[in-house]
């Protein structure tokens, strides 16, 4: 497994996971024993499209060989089983944080599962489905930054994505820090690296593995933005958005993110990324 959080240690991770102490009988909460008919323009086009991250293991990318890989690309696959027949009836396309709505929007996509949050924002101009799991966000800085926490990074730079509820969290909250919105994680990693920002925002899932792999930053481990992640439809599309509710009710029956999360996850840092999808969502602290 060529998965980079291999070297990653649980402890990073202690805080979030503290955080969530409430067993979860289901993020979804319809049962799911019998799935809806599959809607007719699905049928019809006897194809499933689905917008899923590249960039974004273990939710989703793309391995050595090119191949889509990652949970959200499993959701999918099992999707267009049951929808289809066949875990090969859908085609997968990149998006980023920011093009992702867009690209649903222009129809270039059937649906999203890529890595995305349900805000109030986004709500105005897609659907939802039942969500799936839920994600919490945090901030890296350099080994010897004097920042702390989230309050000290008052008046800094701080490197996050364009379109994302990180960027959209400091604006609300945190308007007098300077955010360098860059179009790809690598950007904004790059940019954070080369000292033009004093630190940068994502996934917490995404930032642990960057401060194991760099003995230069620390994170500072102070989850916020906590969010749920689910489906993403174009509004007025009640019967696809029922089908994949249904659908995501009937993999959490099933069981079906553990097997997934332990063919993409590391042994030694799997309880984290159970938790996001089995454990109930923490509350908000910041």
């Amino acid at each position: 497994m060529s998965f980079s959080c291999r070297l990653f240690s649980l402890s990073v991770l202690g805080r979030a996971l503290a955080l969530s102490c409430v067993s979860l009988t289901g993020i979804a909460q319809v049962h799911a024993t019998e799935l809806p008919p599959v809607p007719d323009e699905i049928k019809e086009a006897g194809q499933l499209r689905a917008g899923v991250r590249c960039d974004q293991p273990p939710y989703g990318f793309q391995n050595g060989n090119g191949e889509f890989a990652g949970v959200e690309v499993e959701m999918s696959r099992q999707i267009a089983l049951w929808a289809l027949g066949s875990k090969d009836k859908v085609t997968f396309t990149c998006v980023t944080a920011e093009n992702r709505v867009p690209q649903l929007l222009g129809r270039k996509v059937d649906f999203l599962i890529a890595t995305l949050g349900v805000t109030p924002e986004r709500q105005r101009v897609i659907d939802f489905t039942t969500p799936y799991r839920w994600g919490a966000s945090d901030v890296v800085v350099k080994k010897d930054s004097p920042i702390k926490s989230i309050k000290d990074l008052d008046g800094k730079t701080l490197a996050t994505l364009k379109g994302s509820v990180q960027a959209k969290w400091f604006e609300d909250h945190m308007p007098q820090v300077k955010t360098l919105r860059m179009n790809s994680a690598a950007d904004a990693l790059q940019t954070f690296r080369q000292g033009r920002a004093d630190a940068y925002t994502h996934d917490a899932a995404t930032l642990v593995v960057v401060a194991a792999n760099d003995s230069d930053a620390r994170l500072i481990n102070e989850p916020f933005q906590i969010s749920d992640a689910a489906i993403g439809v174009r509004k007025n599309d009640e019967p696809l958005r029922d089908y994949l509710s249904a659908a995501v009710a009937k993999m959490h029956e099933d069981k079906l993110f553990g097997g997934w999360v332990r063919q993409y996850v590391p042994e030694n840092i799997q309880s984290y990324y159970l938790s996001v999808f089995e454990q109930a969502k923490p509350a908000e602290t910041l």
